[in-house]
């Protein structure tokens, strides 16, 4: 059931309804039939696993609380246990086949792949679910002893299929508590609903027509590289954010607030700032539990200890860290996919943080001498626009079929520019005729979209503003959104959201 199907649209419309019908005692209930209703949906095959990772994680954080403050081995092997059977089921049904291949081009043998299922969502409730037995470890969250209610925890239906990824303590009482229908929150869902809808199919849809054909072609379509990974960006962050949008304003509907997973990610003034900006729930999961326990366990303390004998102290402060950050986005990139261009991306990530992080001292050095106090319009300009070329070198990776491809295209992009060959395209059902219109369509809507985010960037609260209006403003603002979707969007095959294959 696809979000951007009528079906789901009808299907959001209904649980609402239900919902403010039952007892506020009692809607939690609601949201967990529908939820399991919504997900059988996509493949009644697919609830086993779903039903595996919640039961384990279940049981494992009834036992581990059952040990907090009596024993802590045993509950740390509980936490072990919990975390490889978990992840055990993500990696089997993920990273198999990918294991395999590698296999076979290493020792040179031809093990057969296995047809193995991939369940919707897998990703994200994985790792939430592994999250909340981490919290109950640490004493930051206490086990939830109710089954039922744990299991709408991992399968609430607006976030299973692509995130945020959710902390149990932050959300347990908003699902778990009944909540009074208010006419102004089911307004402000559907303002948040219809601009991601906006943003997917008005922006998103058009420019993946450019981007499948320009790398699923890259030999005849050499001259427009650099068009490609540049529609490619706005695909992905328009397809992603506007998923989020649409995510966070059903939950607004049942009163649920969720955590927000991006903040205007393109003004950023570097790559550790543009993964505080950009899927803000994965980069504080990894930070939480890969990165802070890594920089404070004991192997790494004792690698500090080395570290400061042979090369300094400055060096033995700076060194873990930048261990961490490489680890860390080396499971990044696994996380994203089981093919070597996901781990090219997630290293090319991590090697820049660490560099930025190794050199800091230097380039404090060379902005003094410079005269650079790092506080003028242009260096912030600067700034952005070298972090803008930074991710989009990256997206060559995350875009590309392999990562001979990949650098085959950054090849192209910095050797061929025919920016005419854009116009060889065809865009929707009217074929290359209608190209100038798309990318009109394409540019007014990046305008629009730069323009809200300027003012969000500058502290102006948009959506409480337009809450402020009257019912009539409203109500011609949300209509003219939607017709905008209607007159612009893209006519080309109707495509899901790119993050719900995870």
């Amino acid at each position: 059931m696809s979000l951007v199907s009528n079906v789901f649209i009808l299907f959001v419309a209904g649980s609402v309804a239900i919902y403010y019908i039952l007892p506020q005692k009692v809607q939690w209930c609601g949201l967990l039939v529908m939820s399991y209703i919504y997900y059988l949906a996509a493949g009644s095959k697919y609830i086993l696993f779903l039903l595996f990772s919640t039961i384990v994680t279940y049981v494992s954080g009834r036992l581990i609380g059952s040990q907090i403050g009596k024993n802590k081995r045993k509950a740390k092997k509980f936490l072990i246990a919990g975390l490889i059977l978990n992840f055990g089921m993500l990696g089997v049904v993920k990273y198999t086949n990918f294991i395999l291949e590698n296999m076979n081009l290493i020792f040179h043998v031809s093990i057969p792949g296995m047809k193995l299922l991939l369940p919707l969502g897998i990703s994200f409730y994985t790792f939430q679910s592994s999250g909340y037995l981490l919290d109950v470890y640490w004493k930051r969250d206490t086990a939830e002893k109710n089954p039922f209610r744990y299991a709408l925890f991992v399968s609430y239906f607006p976030q299973i299929l692509q995130g945020p990824i959710g902390r149990h303590s932050k959300m347990a009482g908003q699902l778990y508590e009944g909540h009074k229908f208010e006419l102004s929150r089911l307004c402000r869902g559907t303002q948040r609903i219809l601009w991601g809808f906006f943003k997917k199919m008005v922006l998103a849809d058009w420019s993946v027509v450019f981007v499948e054909a320009i790398f699923g072609n890259p030999d005849q379509y050499h001259g427009l590289a650099i068009f490609g990974v540049l529609f490619y960006s706005i695909q992905l962050y328009a397809d992603f954010s506007g998923g989020m949008d649409v995510v966070i304003g059903i939950s607004e509907m049942f009163g649920i607030t969720l955590d927000e997973n991006f903040k205007r990610p393109f003004f950023s003034t570097s790559i550790t700032d543009f993964w505080h900006r950009w899927y803000i729930t994965l980069g504080t999961w990894m930070k939480d539990y890969v990165f802070y326990p890594l920089t404070l366990s004991k192997w790494m303390g004792k690698f500090r200890k080395a570290a400061k004998k042979k090369m300094g102290k400055k060096i033995a402060v700076k060194l873990p860290i930048c261990v961490a950050n490489l680890i860390v986005f080396f499971l990044v990139g696994v996380w994203h996919g089981a093919a070597w261009k996901y781990i090219a991306y997630g290293i090319f990530n991590g090697i820049i943080i660490a560099f930025s992080g190794m050199m800091g001292d230097q380039y404090k050095k060379w902005k003094k001498s410079l005269h650079i106090t790092g506080k003028e319009n242009w260096y912030h300009v600067f700034m952005i626009l070298r972090t803008f070329i930074l991710v989009n070198i990256s997206w060559f990776f995350d875009c590309s079929d392999t990562v001979g491809q990949a650098v085959k295209m950054m090849k192209y992009a910095v050797t061929s520019f025919e920016p005419t060959q854009l116009f060889l395209i065809p865009a929707g059902r009217e074929g290359v005729a209608f190209t100038p219109y798309a990318l009109m369509i394409l540019l007014g809507g990046c305008i629009v979209l730069f323009i809200v985010s300027v003012l969000q960037e500058r502290g102006i609260k948009i959506r409480e503003k337009i809450s402020e209006r009257s019912f009539a403003v409203q109500f011609i603002l949300y209509a003219g959104l939607l017709l905008s979707i209607g007159f612009f969007g893209s006519t080309a095959a109707v495509r899901g959201f790119i993050y719900a294959q995870f």
